[in-house]
């Protein structure tokens, strides 16, 4: 074996080790408030434990989602609907492949301490 073709596998496998550590990096859990091709007027929320997600769409409808095989750094894959959806790196967005788009609903910052 050529120390050219080392060099390759080597650095093949180094690619599909650090492309597995980086899969779902963010925490998507939090509400999320739909801002287009709404369903329905509930927050949504997501909860991840790991690299699983339990959805509830603003309709009500619960889905269990996971990273998608393909690009599991930023997209995932929703059971019930049978599509996917990418988030952004910042984890402030969802997008679905159907349009649906989620923003995460943070609360209003906390009031500033008077000063006396």
């Amino acid at each position: 074996m050529s120390s050219k073709s080392l060099s390759l596998i080597v650095g093949l496998a180094a690619a599909m080790i650090a492309s597995g550590a980086s899969a779902q990096a963010i925490n998507l859990t939090g509400v999320y408030k739909c801002i287009q091709m709404c369903r329905g007027d509930l927050p949504a929320y997501v909860t991840q434990n790991g690299t699983e997600l339990n959805l509830l769409t603003e309709a009500g409808v619960p889905s269990r989602a996971w990273p998608d095989w393909y690009s599991p750094a930023n997209r995932i894959w929703v059971d019930a609907f049978n599509l996917s959806a990418v988030y952004s790196p910042d984890g402030m967005l969802i997008q679905f492949d159907n349009g649906t788009i989620w923003q995460r609903d943070l609360p209003p910052p906390a009031p500033l301490p008077r000063r006396r």
